[in-house]
């Protein structure tokens, strides 16, 4: 990899080195949305850069970079959108760069507000981590046989609720539901009890195949934008009640919390690397060659009300035991069509250590083993006014291709 040297003066250990350059929407004070390439600790103005004609050797409408979602410049497919994240690579790497000339297009984030970054039409959550479909396996089945026996032959997913998905720094209220008390033979509406995060990732759709028209695993990649952060929030106790026979509903469903800036498959390239042999062998339509899986750092946190934040969870998602081709892959086979702003999480993303469980659930196995925090305090699940943290990056420092974070108060429930 060429090494480049940025004129925008960078925080040690940023997560947006010159070598990433995510997408996003943001807006300052009152001003419109607009589109926004992350670089350090600012945002440059991707409006403001097409405003003076920077962009007009790709034809690209400069209303493209007015929009307050990134659908519309995703659609203009992956040719255009990385060629756009190169051009502005060389611009911010050349010393004798025209765009040091207008400061103003450098806008400092904690200034900003940095808003959901896609119309996401549809999204899916995978249950793609051998680890944690094994730890809830031995949970809630059978210890000795814990995994369904679908499980390593396809991944399993289900349809979740795009509405309720929102943006890093927006509370959330603990849910009410039914739920059904141990020893009781009826069930009672009340705020969960059991409220969890989920480590997880998602990818962005950023190509649409008509209905009928599967994607092929060796071309899924040509239909992935690029990935985010994912939180996907979990009420435990409605969750085990109610998901017998359908699956996940209002367990899940209140909310799922997502970074702001997308991440390009193009810039997470260097970190590729081998997935888990899956053994028995897939089916043809999910083999696939080359490593699929990418080398990206995980780390959760629990903040308290008085300010004392503590690290209880570090994971990898090079673990995953299902890679995203093959989830897009199996979406697709029966001629699913998927559009562009679709979302697909990984599901939670555990490693083989105990420390790198992807949930509370997993965490305290159960409520069984309480997690004591910085502070001397005790969680199985998430209480009222904790803050959620979830951040991750490749690379190494001077290097590093990252996400940022995205984090989330517990706000009490509405009753």
């Amino acid at each position: 990899m060429e090494e480049k040297h940025c004129w925008v003066p960078l925080p040690d250990h940023t997560h947006f080195s010159i070598y990433n350059l995510p997408f996003g929407i943001f807006s300052v004070g009152n001003n419109p949305k607009r589109l926004g390439i992350a670089i350090g600790d600012k945002i440059l103005d991707l409006a403001g850069v097409a405003s003076l004609g920077y962009f007009k050797t790709l034809q690209i409408p400069d209303e493209i970079f007015l929009q307050d979602t990134l659908n519309q410049f995703i659609g203009l497919g992956k040719k255009q959108t990385n060629q756009v994240r190169i051009m502005v690579q060389k611009w911010l790497s050349d010393q004798e760069s025209q765009l040091r000339n207008y400061p103003h297009l450098l806008v400092d984030q904690s200034e900003a507000t940095l808003h959901l970054p896609l119309e996401i039409g549809d999204y899916t959550d995978f249950y793609s981590s051998l680890e944690h479909a094994t730890n809830v396996g031995k949970m809630f089945r059978d210890p000795d046989n814990a995994l369904l026996p679908n499980w390593k032959h396809l991944p399993v997913g289900y349809h979740g609720r795009s509405s309720s998905i929102v943006v890093s720094g927006i509370p959330i209220h603990r849910p009410m539901g039914q739920v059904m008390p141990v020893g009781s033979s009826q069930p009672v509406f009340k705020a969960s009890e059991r409220l969890d995060f989920e480590l997880e990732m998602a990818f962005v759709v950023g190509k649409e195949n008509r209905l009928g028209q599967s994607i092929p695993l060796d071309q899924a990649e040509e239909y992935i934008f690029g990935m985010l952060l994912f939180n996907d929030w979990s009420a435990r106790d409605i969750q085990k009640w109610e998901y017998v026979p359908l699956g996940p509903f209002l367990g899940k469903n209140f909310a799922s919390s997502v970074s702001p800036w997308v991440v390009t498959l193009e810039s997470l390239e260097p970190f590729r690397v081998n997935g888990p042999a899956q053994d028995p062998p897939v089916l043809p339509y999910l083999q696939y060659q080359g490593p699929r899986n990418f080398d990206i750092n995980l780390e959760v946190s629990i903040t308290t009300s008085d300010g004392i934040e503590s690290a209880v969870c570090q994971s990898n998602f090079k673990h995953m035991y299902w890679n995203m081709a093959q989830q897009l892959a199996h979406h697709t086979v029966n001629g699913c069509n998927v559009r562009i702003g679709d979302l697909m999480a990984s599901g939670t993303i555990s490693g083989p250590d105990p420390g790198s469980y992807g949930s509370m659930l997993e965490l305290s196995w159960g409520g069984t083993r309480p997690i004591t925090l910085t502070d001397g305090t005790q969680r199985t699940f998430i209480d009222d006014y904790d803050l959620v943290t979830m951040t991750g990056f490749s690379g190494k420092p001077g290097y590093q291709v990252g996400f940022g974070k995205v984090h989330s108060r517990v706000l009490p429930a509405v009753q």
